[in-house]
């Protein structure tokens, strides 16, 4: 559906060049909710600008439904941007204009008649929970109202793709949650595919299949959600997703680690931290090892959740009992399907190169 080949982006700036895209490769597939994250200043909206050609990249190809956008012509442009819906973070409505007649406002402009115009916003308006207020005026409904409206608008041209530049960063977390449902349910009953800009780790979690993160102008890492959730590799994917998965134990658990290792006598113990997703999530992994292998186990933090149905999450465990014993338990969950991180704590007494498994 979308295919972005070798895009950079140079701007000129108050001292000089500035590269904010720097040879970005995307495939984004049909009927799919693709996020894309990164910071402040990370390119993530200059990106997203230049899939419908907003911004006209330096170099590379946008290719949209098979047609490369940067070899277009401008009326030829003009009509392929009618496949392409966008919605921005300050909804950009005209004030003096009614709920219905925002939403109308493309297919005025594109010489539609009023008759086609009401066959086509009426339902629309139904679709984001807006019929009752069509005539209404921007300052007499709410942000997250604005924001419907801002989508209607953006559906009115029956687009194939639909790009949210920050949509939610300026709504309440109750009305972000009802905005990331209705372009889920966008996708899914329209069959878009939706690009997501964001900065909120939320956002990805709540409706994105797959993301990629962006950082000083560069796709640093890619992939499903669930998979960059639980396996991040880069640092700024670990710091972004820190919101919702804390990639730091708490002090409170290493004084705690403490108090254990000291109760230990002739044993072995080490700290663990195991991530899961999917099936292990569900298995009787920490009751195997209690039976199996004798080990103590005492659980010292930890969280679980979910992505799109999918259980994942995070537990700490400090483990106890023959040194052999513990490497064979890091070996069975590894089998497992979990990763496991051996945690360093420092004055903690561990195994004789135990660090190293």
């Amino acid at each position: 559906m979308i295919e972005i080949r070798g895009l950079s982006q140079i701007y000129q700036g108050a001292h000089g060049p500035v590269e904010a895209l720097r040879g970005i490769d995307l495939h984004i597939q049909p009927g799919e909710v693709f996020g894309i994250i990164g910071k402040s200043g990370a390119g993530k909206s200059s990106l997203v600008r230049t899939i419908n050609l907003l911004n006209r990249p330096t170099q590379g190809a946008v290719i949209v439904n098979g047609r490369d956008l940067t070899q277009l012509g401008d009326a030829d442009l003009r009509a392929a941007r009618r496949d392409i819906g966008m919605v921005f973070q300050h909804f950009n409505l005209l004030s003096s204009r009614t709920v219905f007649d925002n939403a109308a406002l493309p297919l005025e402009l594109a010489g539609l008649s009023k008759d086609a115009i009401r066959q086509r916003i009426e339902p629309l308006l139904e679709l984001v929970g807006l019929t009752a207020l069509a005539k209404r005026y921007p300052a007499q409904i709410s942000g997250g109202q604005k924001q419907r409206v801002g989508i209607a608008r953006a559906l009115a041209s029956h687009p194939k793709v639909l790009l949210s530049d920050e949509a939610t960063s300026a709504l309440d977390p109750e009305t972000t949650r009802s905005i990331l449902a209705l372009l889920r349910k966008v996708n899914r009953e329209m069959g878009l595919t939706v690009v997501l800009i964001t900065h909120q780790m939320q956002v990805i979690k709540d409706v994105a299949d797959r993301v990629a993160v962006i950082d000083g102008g560069r796709i640093v890492e890619m992939g499903a959600v669930l998979e960059v959730f639980t396996r991040p590799q880069q640092a700024i994917t670990k710091s972004l997703i820190d919101e919702i998965v804390p990639q730091e134990l708490p002090a409170s658990v290493l004084t705690r680690v403490q108090a254990l290792a000291a109760q230990l006598g002739g044993a072995s113990g080490q700290l663990l931290r195991l991530s899961y997703a999917g099936e292990s999530a569900y298995q009787p992994i920490l009751s195997h090892l209690i039976r199996e292998l004798g080990l103590d186990l005492s659980i010292l933090h930890g969280q679980i959740d979910e992505i799109q149905g999918q259980t994942f999450g995070s537990l700490a465990v400090f483990a106890s009992g023959a040194s052999a014993q513990i490497h064979r338990a890091i070996g069975y969950l590894r089998s497992q399907g979990v990763q496991v991180e051996v945690v360093k704590t420092g004055d903690v007494p561990t195994t004789q190169g135990m660090g190293d498994v």
